[in-house]
């Protein structure tokens, strides 16, 4: 049984930072429990208000539904009481179904809605295929607005409306004219959360826009120095926040902009540099060279905010 009701849930994750676990791999690509657990116990050890299992950081593309519905049942099972975990529906209809029906019968609070897989979709097909998750489950569906699902502010209310279990808007495109209406037309029947790869590079303007939270790839290694980027985002220091931006974040995207798909591969890249290391990336990712991770590596220590790799709070 949820601990949150949606509604609770929304306004739980919107006052905090959110964060995307990295699924752990053994160096044959099979899934490895003990890591993961690990991984998830030491992350919910931080004040982090919610942990969206097998998403994207998570690789949930490259796990098979049986996969992804054990990568949720481990997170729930290792994370605190307090920190909800929420999973990704993702796929066909029949399969983001598949994945929601598993995340709730594991006990995760809510559900991300990724894109349907590569076919161009229409308004009346997108709200189809949320319609059909949010009607097959009482947890918190969010949607996630990005590649061939861009979901219009009437598609947006219209769900709102017809399903009281619909409660978020996370967004990967930047385009302010389609956010300003989607947050004019729903106001605060929802919570924004913002989804550009790095997020922290957009964290200020965003909230102006009335997108209170973020998912925070860079949390997976660098937990104290993301939640504190955080409270001065939503405390709106300016200059606290640029000097953040400019003594990690910035050199940290010249690392990350060196191949493709290193969004994904630089977060495995920073657990391996801190000493946690959770294995390959799946194909067809490719993990970071040794000088890449070398070049992270004495980035966190020229920066000061090498991490306690020890879990915080008891899990």
């Amino acid at each position: 049984m949820a601990q949150f009701s949606p509604q609770d849930l929304a306004a739980h994750l919107k006052n905090g930072l959110l964060s995307f676990p990295a699924t752990a791999f053994n160096s044959d690509l099979s899934l490895d429990e003990a890591g993961y657990r690990s991984h998830i116990e030491w992350q919910s050890s931080y004040d982090v208000a919610g942990l969206f299992a097998a998403g994207g950081t998570g690789e949930g593309f490259s796990l098979s539904p049986d996969e992804a519905a054990r990568v949720v049942e481990l997170a729930v099972s290792s994370s605190r009481p307090e920190v909800p975990v929420l999973a990704s529906a993702s796929g066909p209809t029949v399969q983001a179904v598949r994945n929601v029906r598993d995340a709730e019968a594991a006990g995760a609070e809510g559900v991300l809605v990724l894109p349907p897989y590569l076919t161009e979709c229409d308004q009346d097909g997108l709200y189809e295929h949320v319609a059909a998750i949010c009607e097959a489950t009482s947890i918190g569906v969010i949607v996630y607005n990005r590649a061939n699902a861009i979901y219009s502010a009437d598609t947006v209310a219209r769900l709102a409306d017809n399903h009281a279990n619909f409660i978020g808007f996370k967004d990967a495109i930047g385009d302010i004219e389609h956010l300003t209406k989607v947050y004019a037309k729903n106001g605060d029947r929802l919570f924004y959360l913002g989804g550009l790869p790095t997020a922290e590079t957009f964290a200020l303007p965003l909230l102006q826009l009335g997108m209170s939270t973020y998912s925070s790839a860079m949390f997976n290694f660098v937990p104290e120095f993301a939640l504190d980027f955080y409270a001065d985002v939503r405390a709106q220091n300016r200059e606290a926040v640029t000097e953040k931006l400019n003594r990690f974040v910035l050199p940290y995207l010249d690392i990350r902009d060196r191949g493709k798909g290193y969004g994904v591969s630089i977060v495995k890249g920073g657990l391996k540099a801190i000493g946690r290391d959770a294995g390959p990336v799946r194909p067809p990712l490719h993990s970071l060279s040794d000088q890449d991770v070398a070049d992270l590596a004495g980035l966190i220590d020229a920066a000061k905010i090498r991490p306690n790799t020890e879990i915080k709070i008891g899990a």
